[in-house]
């Protein structure tokens, strides 16, 4: 994991420098080596990470930047999904005053694309501090991406969780046996 998180912060240093060099001085001349173009796998997979890292630091408006305003977003819980970009922000917003220290890791994820639409499928690990105690869960997402103006956004993002929100050292709700204990209906 630390690798990974390491290999992020390089990532967003790499993106910064490259845009730094990129803006240049006035007078000076582009370099004149051409980057190979990427693939639209390989772009949506850059979507991928860009949007995780701004949905990890609580960034709103570039989290915007990867999102369709008719975005469809279902969540992980038992609710209905939110549709559009404004109430899906207003939703973020809202979870991201309960928790701090984010850290959102992808892995095993597949893209898939035919035209201007595309999939994309991974597994993620959640950990934060979730009002002051520390808390992890584990799940998938599925994304449904379109290509519009050149851009891929997504347009749509249905996200389980497998099993329950992990609360260290959270009591069980009242009636649910503790874990490890005998469950002897009979008393």
């Amino acid at each position: 994991m630390r690798t990974k998180f390491i290999g992020g912060i390089a990532l967003i240093l790499c993106l910064v420098a490259a845009g730094i060099a990129a803006s240049g001085q006035e007078g000076q001349k582009p370099a004149t080596t051409s980057l190979v173009p990427q693939t639209d796998e390989q772009k949506i997979d850059q979507l991928l990470s860009e949007m995780l890292g701004a949905w990890q630091i609580g960034d709103v408006e570039m989290l915007h930047k990867y999102y369709a305003d008719d975005v469809m977003v279902v969540s992980g819980l038992y609710e209905p999904p939110v549709i559009g970009w404004a109430n899906y922000a207003k939703a973020y917003r809202a979870q991201r005053q309960r928790i701090q220290q984010v850290r959102m890791e992808r892995q095993n994820t597949y893209i898939f694309v035919r035209g201007n639409v595309a999939w994309a499928c991974y597994q993620w690990e959640f950990s934060a501090l979730s009002d002051g105690q520390p808390s992890s869960a584990r799940g998938q997402a599925t994304l449904i991406l379109e290509k519009r103006g050149g851009n891929w956004l997504i347009v749509h993002n249905h996200t389980s969780m497998v099993g329950q929100l992990h609360m260290v050292g959270a009591q069980p709700p009242a009636g649910e046996p503790k874990p490890g204990a005998q469950n002897n209906p009979r008393g």
